[in-house]
């Protein structure tokens, strides 16, 4: 399986999206772009199995390519990583 580079750079900038839009949700952290867009991808393997295990539909994803963007369990997996790390982190100071 392969994806082209505008395809690439459209998953990255929707990732980068859900990421910041979850990091606001939580609180904020400190970073720009490519924390955004970690927290994206990381929200996305996480929303993705928490609506699997709870047996929850996929109700908004993007298809870029063959390549399929959960953006609602990616926003919401983020807001949940970033809460869980302010969490064990102590939060603000």
């Amino acid at each position: 399986m392969t994806i082209s580079l505008v395809g690439l750079l459209i998953l990255l900038f929707i990732a980068g999206l859900c990421g910041a839009v979850g990091r606001a949700i939580a609180g904020g952290t400190h970073g720009g772009c490519l924390v955004s867009i970690a927290l994206g991808f990381i929200g996305a393997l996480i929303g993705s199995w928490l609506a699997h295990r709870l047996r929850l539909p996929e109700l908004f994803a993007i298809t870029v390519g063959h390549e399929h963007f959960p953006v609602l369990w990616s926003i919401i997996g983020a807001a949940l990583f970033v809460a869980l790390v302010h969490l064990l982190s102590g939060g603000r100071r």
